[in-house]
């Protein structure tokens, strides 16, 4: 099984700055993630939290409630949270980091991710089908 976790912001998708995430809502996205693990023979479990703490329990318990492989959009705490990359080294599941926009085409700030070294991969600005990505990746 594969978790998909959202992270800050992320309930806005639809609505939020458009231009660069698109119009589709995360329940929309959410139903794409399950449509495209389907296919890949797998079952997607999707979350989303404005919360750090509640990100990180989801993670600390992730294989005990059967998941081995984790895509997470961490949004802006990809890029201030030492907590959330302790968190995922400290798993055994495999993790695939996914950015809907190209990171390192925004501020500056957005350039770098505190969790890219402790994931299988890290995907950043395919949109929407980053996520699809990820789940083939764990394929591969």
């Amino acid at each position: 099984m594969i978790l998909i976790i959202n992270g800050p912001n992320l309930n806005l998708l639809g609505k939020r700055e458009p231009n660069i995430y698109g119009d589709t809502s995360l329940k929309e996205l959410e139903e794409m993630c399950k449509q495209w693990a389907k296919e890949f023979g797998k079952t997607a479990v999707c979350r989303q939290s404005n919360h750090e703490g509640e990100i990180l329990d989801w993670l600390h318990s992730a294989e005990e409630q059967g998941f081995n492989e984790i895509i997470i959009n961490p949004g802006a705490f990809g890029h201030s949270s030492i907590a959330l990359r302790d968190a995922i080294s400290s798993i055994e599941a495999a993790v695939i980091e996914v950015h809907i926009s190209n990171i390192y085409a925004r501020e500056e700030f957005r350039h770098y991710s505190y969790i890219s070294a402790v994931c299988k991969a890290s995907i950043s600005g395919m949109g929407l089908v980053g996520y699809k990505a990820a789940i083939l990746g764990f394929s591969s």
